[in-house]
């Protein structure tokens, strides 16, 4: 849930003043956010979990000295970005992983309409992700932002960003015509590409 400016800063107020309710209600409006920023950054799930740990650390340390507290989503999302990078320059290399099971075909199955059906679904998903793949990277990041539940605010899209928020809007619309075009030309059934 993406919260009014007062509503963040009553719960901020709160949280600096010690209320264990008021920091778990920023964490359940805010722990989405930050953990679409690090898969934005594609950090592997324990980095993940240290970026998301070290921002809500960093809130804790800060909380008193917000300059507006309302505004502490954008705060949090350009911290979490920071931490992304600053774990991503020290990292400097990717390691690849895929789960084994998924390459597993159970034999006695091979044949059945459930199998199909789920091998038709699996080719559309790849043909969709590989349509999404070829987007800029500009426009991954920010549908990816808003394909979250709860979607953040547009504040926090543009602190998470680094976008205007007046561009947001239009933008998205420019990535969304741009992704049904990729996805009509790579000749996935239309169901698909009118989810979109």
């Amino acid at each position: 849930m993406s919260l009014a400016p007062e509503d963040a800063a009553f719960l901020v107020k709160g949280a600096a003043g010690g209320d264990r309710a008021a920091w778990e209600s920023l964490v359940d409006a805010y722990g989405g956010l930050i953990w679409a920023i690090t898969r934005n950054h594609r950090l592997l799930q324990g980095d993940a979990a240290d970026v998301s740990q070290t921002t809500w650390l960093r809130l804790l340390e800060n909380i008193d000295r917000l300059n507006d507290p309302g505004r502490v989503g954008a705060w949090l999302a350009t911290t979490a970005r920071r931490e992304c990078l600053r774990l991503t320059a020290r990292r400097k290399r990717t390691v690849l992983v895929a789960d084994e099971n998924d390459l597993e075909l159970d034999p006695l199955h091979t044949n059945t309409p459930e199998l199909d059906d789920r091998l038709l679904l699996a080719e559309r998903d790849e043909a969709l992700r590989a349509a999404f793949g070829t987007l800029n990277p500009r426009c991954r990041e920010l549908l990816r932002l808003m394909l979250l539940d709860p979607a953040p605010s547009y504040e926090e899209i543009s602190a998470a960003l680094g976008m205007p928020v007046g561009s947001i809007g239009p933008t998205r619309g420019r990535c969304l015509d741009k992704l049904r075009g990729l996805v009509k030309d790579s000749g996935i059934e239309s169901g698909s590409a009118r989810s979109l």
